[in-house]
C-alpha cells in the first residue's frame, strides 16, 4: 500500500509541474517582451541581409539599398539588446535560481520516486503473471494426453509469455521515458529562457542524462568488451612484472618508448584503414616498408654503400644531411604511392578484390627489392639525421609529433572534407553511392593514393627511428598488425564504418601488448597467439554487431 501512494498519476505530475511553469513562464513572457526590440530583431535582420545577398533577382542598387537600411536597423537593435542585456540576465538568473531551488524537490524526485515505485510494481506484476502462467500450463498439459494436443499448448505457452514480456517490456519503457521527459523538463524551460545557450555544466549534465537514458549493457559490451579484457590482462601484466622481472611495467619511460614505436606504425594503420573503410584491405605494407627502409637507407648511408641496387653502388654523402633525407622522404612516399595506385587501379577499373591486387604487389615489391639488392642489409645512416628530424626534447620522443600531425590531417580528411563523405558513402553502398553521383573509382584510388602517401612516411620514419638497417625482409608481419589495430579499434571490414580514434587505439593497444610481453621475456611466437585470439575476438565482436543490425 505504501508503495501505491508514492505512484502518481499523469493528471497528479501535472498538477505538481504548474506551479513551476507558471513562474518561469510569467519569467519568460518578460524576457520575449525584451527581446522583441532586441535580440529577436538582430537575429531578423541577420537573415534579412543574408536573403538579399542570396537573392539573384535583384540589382547590386537594390542590394545594397536593402542592406544598408538592415544595417542602420541592425545597429539600433542591438542598442536595445545591449540595453537589455542586463536586466534579461537578471531574469535568467532569477528563473534558474528558483528551478535549482524547487524543481527537484517539489517535483522531479517525487516523479523519480513513483516511477522507482511503478518499475518495482510492474516487476512484480510481470513474475506473478508468468508464475500464472506457469501454472495454467502446468494444469492443460496434465489434463492431455495426445502429444499433438500437448505440443499446440507448449506453442501456445511460448507465445503467451512472449506477448507478456513485450508488455512489460513496452511498460518498462514507459516508465523509463516518464522519468527522462521530467528531468529534460527543466532544460526545456533554460532553453528557452538562454536561447539554446546552455552552460557548461548545463550540457554536461544533459549528456549524462541522455547517456543513462540511451545506455544498453549488451551494446555497451559489443563495442567495449574487448577493450576491457585487454585492459584486465595489461593490469595483470602490470602486477606480474614486478614479481617475474623485478622491474615495473606502468613508468614513463616505458610508456614514451611504446609511442615511439607505435608512431611509425601509426602512418600505416591510418592508410590501411581507409582501405578497410571500403571494404578493402592492404597485404602489401610490410613489404612497402622494407622497400621504404631499403630506400631511405641507401640515400641517407653517410658514404658509399656496403651494398648495391642491380649492379651499382650509390654514394649521396655529398648532400647535407637534411637535403638527403628530404630526398629520402620524397622517393619514399613516390615509390609507395605508385605500388598502392597500381593496386587501386585493379580493383577500381576491374573490380578485382584488394586481397588479389595488394597480395600481387607484396610478392612483386619484395621480388623486386630482394633480386636488386641481393637481399642485403644497408646498415646504418648518418647519425646527424635523427637528431635534426626526430630528436629528444629532454625525455620526450619528438617522432610522436610527427604521428600526431598525420593523425590530425587524416581525421581532417576523413570528417571535414568531400572525399571523406564520400569514401564512407562509397564503403557503406558503393551502388547507391554511384547512383547519387560519386565518382567510386575517384574515391577508390583516392585512398590507396592517401595509404601510398602514409606508408612511404611511415616506413621513411622507421628508417630514421632505427637509425637505418635497411633490407627487403624488414617489415614482414606489419601488414597483419596495420590491419588488427585498424579491426581492433572498430574499422569494420563491412565497409562505412570507423573512427580514426579507433586506428589511434588499437595501434596503441597491439604495440603495448607487443612491448609488454617482450618486457616479460615471452617467446615472440607466443605473442603471435595472442595478437591471433584478439584479432578473432575483435572480429567476431564486428560480426555480431552486424549480424544485429540486418
Amino acid at each position: 500500500m505504501a508503495e501505491k501512494s508514492i505512484i502518481i498519476s499523469a493528471e497528479e505530475e501535472a498538477i505538481l509541474l504548474k506551479p513551476i511553469d507558471e513562474y518561469v513562464g510569467k519569467i519568460q513572457e518578460q524576457i520575449d517582451a525584451l527581446r522583441v526590440e532586441g535580440s529577436d530583431k538582430v537575429n531578423s535582420l541577420k537573415n534579412q541581409i543574408a536573403i538579399a545577398k542570396e537573392n539573384k533577382n535583384l540589382t547590386k542598387e537594390e542590394q545594397n539599398k536593402i542592406i544598408g537600411e538592415c544595417k542602420k536597423n541592425l545597429e539600433k537593435a542591438k542598442a536595445t539588446e545591449d540595453a537589455n542585456k542586463q536586466q534579461i540576465a537578471k531574469l535568467i538568473a532569477d528563473a534558474e535560481g528558483f528551478l535549482s531551488k524547487h524543481y527537484n524537490s517539489e517535483y522531479y524526485n517525487i516523479v523519480a520516486k513513483s516511477c522507482e515505485a511503478e518499475k518495482k510494481a510492474e516487476n512484480s506484476n510481470f513474475e506473478k503473471l508468468k508464475a500464472d502462467l506457469q501454472e495454467e500450463h502446468k494444469k492443460a498439459v496434465s489434463s492431455l494426453k495426445n502429444a499433438e494436443e500437448i505440443k499446440a499448448e507448449k506453442y501456445t505457452y511460448k507465445n503467451k509469455l512472449y506477448d507478456a514480456q513485450m508488455t512489460h517490456e513496452s511498460r518498462i519503457q514507459e516508465i523509463k521515458d516518464r522519468k527522462h521527459d521530467a528531468y529534460m523538463h527543466k532544460f526545456h524551460l533554460i532553453d528557452l529562457l538562454r536561447m539554446s545557450k546552455y552552460t557548461f555544466a548545463q550540457k554536461q549534465a544533459q549528456n549524462f542524462e541522455n547517456y543513462k537514458y540511451t545506455f544498453n549493457m549488451t551494446q555497451f559490451l559489443y563495442k567495449n568488451g574487448l577493450y576491457i579484457v585487454i585492459i584486465m590482462i595489461f593490469i595483470a601484466l602490470c602486477i606480474i612484472t614486478p614479481f617475474v622481472k623485478n622491474t615495473q611495467l606502468f613508468t614513463t619511460t616505458n610508456i614514451l618508448n611504446i609511442l615511439q614505436q607505435a608512431s611509425p606504425r601509426m602512418f600505416l594503420a591510418l592508410g590501411v584503414a581507409g582501405l578497410i573503410l571500403l571494404t578493402g584491405t592492404d597485404l602489401s605494407v610490410g613489404r612497402m616498408v622494407g622497400m621504404g627502409m631499403v630506400t631511405a637507407t641507401i640515400i641517407m648511408h653517410n658514404g658509399i654503400n656496403t651494398g648495391t641496387v642491380f649492379g651499382h653502388v650509390f654514394d649521396f654523402s655529398g648532400m647535407a644531411p637534411a637535403s638527403r633525407a628530404i630526398l629520402a622522404l620524397c622517393l619514399c612516399i613516390l615509390f609507395t604511392t605508385v605500388f598502392a595506385m597500381t593496386a587501386g587501379f585493379f580493383m577500381a577499373r576491374f573490380k578485382m578484390h584488394p586481397f588479389i591486387s595488394t597480395m600481387a604487389n607484396m610478392l612483386i615489391i619484395f621480388g623486386l627489392v630482394t633480386y636488386a639488392t641481393k637481399g642485403v642489409s644497408f646498415g646504418a645512416i648518418d647519425p646527424t639525421i635523427p637528431n635534426i628530424f626526430i630528436p629528444q626534447a629532454g625525455r620526450f620522443p619528438m617522432i610522436i609529433l610527427w604521428a600526431v600531425v598525420a593523425i590530425a590531417v587524416v581525421w581532417f580528411i576523413w570528417n571535414k572534407t568531400t572525399f571523406g563523405k564520400n569514401l564512407y558513402a562509397v564503403g557503406g553502398n558503393p551502388e547507391a553511392a554511384a547512383v547519387s553521383g560519386i565518382s567510386v573509382f575517384k574515391v577508390t584510388m583516392g585512398a590507396f593514393i592517401l595509404a601510398g602517401i602514409l606508408y612511404g612516411f611511415g616506413s621513411w620514419l622507421e628508417c630514421v627511428r632505427m637509425v637505418g638497417s635497411g633490407s627487403a625482409a624488414y617489415g614482414q608481419g606489419w601488414d597483419m598488425d596495420a590491419i588488427a589495430a585498424c579491426v581492433v579499434g572498430g574499422v569494420s571490414f563491412t565497409g562505412g564504418i570507423g573512427k580514426i580514434s579507433g586506428v589511434v587505439t588499437g595501434v596503441l593497444i597491439f604495440t603495448s601488448l607487443t612491448y609488454s610481453l617482450t618486457v616479460l621475456g615471452i617467446d615472440t611466437n607466443l605473442q603471435f597467439i595472442f595478437e591471433g585470439i584478439i584479432i578473432l575476438a575483435a572480429v567476431t565482436l564486428d560480426c555480431l554487431k552486424y549480424v544485429q543490425k540486418k
